[in-house]
This record gives structure tokens, C-alpha cells and sequence, in this order.
């Protein structure tokens, strides 16, 4: 699939009608979602037969995308039910197959390297300090072949430091950066657009020491 044409489909999904600004929810743009899997697939391998989780997947524009480039099976994991709605209807929308588990990513209880690649737009951490850095200790414990996530430019040193450090990653680079538009969605947004430079990440994690019997 070209990369425009998955931008086209992902386009068309439903997004947040009442988003949570607890939960920091905005969605991920068409743009950015399409440029985070297809960099994944077609530069790394990481997507087309694999088992892909998508964490914090809101309403579940980059599962969908995985899917459409051929993931074995796609895993979207959230806290919010009502965010879940609109992914599961996405997914019937664009015939895909798509499980969706309602849960907070600090409560997965998965154990070892069950998936093979990770991908997220996780919050910020503007609303709930570190939230960022918790799912992305998750992730690089339950991926074995890789974890993609967007982080904000500003934190580029800290997360390249936090993960190799104390994270599990046994590499972490930043594939490009990106501007993410976040649109007028909450009473506090005084500007109808607002650009964040955002840097996408690709984190391998260090194999599992678990021994085959």
C-alpha cells in the first residue's frame, strides 16, 4: 500500500466526539499516523505478519493502520470504553480485525515479550507528570522487536537517557520530527491550532532473558 493511500483511509476514520482532557485525548492526525507505520514497515520490517500492540490507542487510528499493511493481529488497548466504541467501529468500518482491550496500561499484568512490535502516541505528561515515560517502560517490556512512539522534541535528551538507562531499550533513535497539530479541542485552548514539534522515536528492547525449555 502507498503511503498516501493509507493516509486517504485513516483520514476518513471518526475521532474523539467528547475528548477527555484528563486523559489528554487528541487524535492522531491521517499525516503523522501514516508516516509513524509505513516508516515501520517498509524501513524496518516491523509491521506486515507481526503481532502489533497499540497502546493508549484512543480511537484507534494506528491499529488500523497496522492492519491495513498486514499485521498478523493488532492489539488496541485502552482506558477510556468510550474511546474503544469509536475504534471498534472504525475497524468494522474498514473491515479489519482488529481486539480491543479495556484496561490502564500500568495494569496490563502481561508478562515477558508476548508482542512482537509496539506503537503509541502516548500523552505528554502535561496533565499527569512521567504518564509518558510508564507507558513506554511497558512497552519496551512486552515488545520484542521494537516500540515506535511520539515524544515532544523538548524531551529528547531525557528520553534517549530514561530509556537506554532504566527502560530496557538496548537502542533508542529518533527516526525524524514532526509537527503535531493539536486542534482547538478544550475551553483552555485560546488558539483554534497549535503546532508541537514531536520527535518520532524507535526504541529496540533488550531480548528477554527467559530460556526455552
Amino acid at each position: 500500500m502507498k503511503l498516501k493511500q493509507l493516509e486517504t483511509l485513516l483520514g476518513d476514520l471518526q475521532q474523539f466526539t467528547t475528548p477527555k482532557v484528563e486523559l489528554e485525548q487528541y487524535p492522531t492526525g491521517p499525516h503523522i499516523a501514516s508516516r509513524l507505520l509505513y516508516t515501520a514497515e517498509n524501513s524496518f520490517d516491523d509491521i506486515s505478519n507481526k503481532v502489533v500492540a497499540d497502546f493508549g490507542c484512543g480511537c484507534g487510528t494506528l491499529g488500523a493502520a497496522a492492519a491495513l499493511l498486514g499485521a498478523e493481529q493488532v492489539i488496541g488497548i485502552d482506558i477510556d470504553p468510550q474511546s474503544l466504541e469509536i475504534a471498534s467501529m472504525n475497524a468494522e468500518d474498514l473491515e479489519l480485525d482488529i481486539d480491543f482491550i479495556q484496561c490502564d496500561i500500568s495494569n496490563l499484568g502481561w508478562r515477558d515479550q508476548i508482542v512482537d512490535t509496539v506503537v503509541m502516541n502516548p500523552p505528554f505528561g502535561t496533565r499527569k507528570k512521567g504518564i509518558d515515560m510508564d507507558f513506554l517502560f511497558v512497552a519496551l517490556k512486552v515488545a520484542s522487536q521494537a516500540v515506535y512512539s511520539l515524544h515532544k522534541t523538548s524531551t529528547r535528551d531525557y528520553i534517549k537517557r530514561t530509556s537506554l538507562r532504566d527502560l530496557n531499550a538496548s537502542s533508542a533513535e529518533v527516526l525524524c520530527e514532526l509537527r503535531f497539530d493539536v486542534p482547538q479541542l478544550y475551553k483552555f485552548h485560546k488558539k483554534k491550532e497549535v503546532d508541537i514539534a514531536v520527535d518520532l522515536w524507535r526504541f529496540v528492547p533488550k531480548r528477554s532473558q527467559v530460556k526455552d525449555n
